[in-house]
């Protein structure tokens, strides 16, 4: 699986269990062995709660914004007249 691109990004200290996997090329793909739900308050969340909400935040931006301009020129696009 590393040398399709799974990232081995966490290990116990003596090298023997992976602890966390991650996808480089993918927006925000992580795997962990670890509770981090435990650590995490309403107001001060753990950071891969806090990175997975802006990373989704920013994928819905730009899908929005994609959207938006997709909506403008298909409005600005002129239709094919035929004059017979």
């Amino acid at each position: 699986m590393v040398a399709a691109g799974l990232r081995i990004s966490g290990s116990t200290p003596d090298g023997t269990y992976v602890e966390m996997v991650e996808l480089p090329d993918h927006p925000h793909f992580i795997g962990c062995q670890f509770h981090p739900e435990f650590k995490s308050k309403p107001l001060e969340p753990h950071p891969l709660f806090s990175t997975f909400i802006a990373a989704a935040n920013e994928h819905g931006s730009k899908r929005r914004a994609q959207k938006e301009i997709a909506e403008v020129e298909m409005f600005h696009r002129p239709e094919k007249v035929s004059r017979t």
